[in-house]
């Protein structure tokens, strides 16, 4: 097992609309590696909510982390060096899917840091959890399909009940 490197905070920014498995591998992954985790629901009040609205986010994200010592869920606004430097971040921590992923990603990663100094690391998702995006599940979701192999139990169950009433 890896040792946390001297109990660093970081901070994982995302929609999280909803929070999924490859979040979740993503915030093991950094809890294992830094000891304490800040997951970020970012929202923009100028933009709709998304699917969820953001404090049922928060909910959900809460209780998909609610086994992880030294993970933390709170809503941030803004951009997410501001929210680092809030929560006094030392990194920020981004899950890598695909190539693609790498090269947008890197590129906030080379802003970021030239804004603030503050650095990103990458943590590259588990091939079982690669696939997976909130977008997706969302769909899936919206036409009636289990999604509960993507996403924690009581996320699949909100899914299903916000998709229940709506025509796909």
């Amino acid at each position: 097992m890896v040792t946390a490197v001297s109990a660093r905070r970081v901070l994982y920014p995302g929609s999280f609309d909803p929070i999924h498995n490859g979040h979740l591998d993503v915030i093991e992954q950094a809890t294992e590696l830094f000891g304490e985790v800040v997951v970020a629901v970012m929202h923009n009040h100028e933009k709709s909510s998304g699917l969820f609205p953001v404090e049922r986010r928060l909910e959900l994200a809460r209780g998909a982390v609610a086994h992880l010592a030294g993970v933390t869920v709170e809503a941030h606004t803004g951009l997410a060096v501001q929210a680092a430097s809030r929560t006094d971040a030392d990194f920020i921590v981004k899950g890598l899917r695909t190539a693609a992923d790498f090269e947008s990603e890197q590129q906030m990663a080379h802003n970021n840091h030239a804004v603030t100094g503050i650095r990103t690391v990458y943590l590259p998702c588990r091939p079982e959890t690669g696939f997976i995006s909130s977008r997706f599940v969302r769909e899936i979701a919206n036409y009636g399909e289990d999604v509960g192999h993507l996403v924690p139990q009581p996320i699949a169950d909100a899914l299903r009940a916000v998709f229940a009433d709506e025509p796909s």
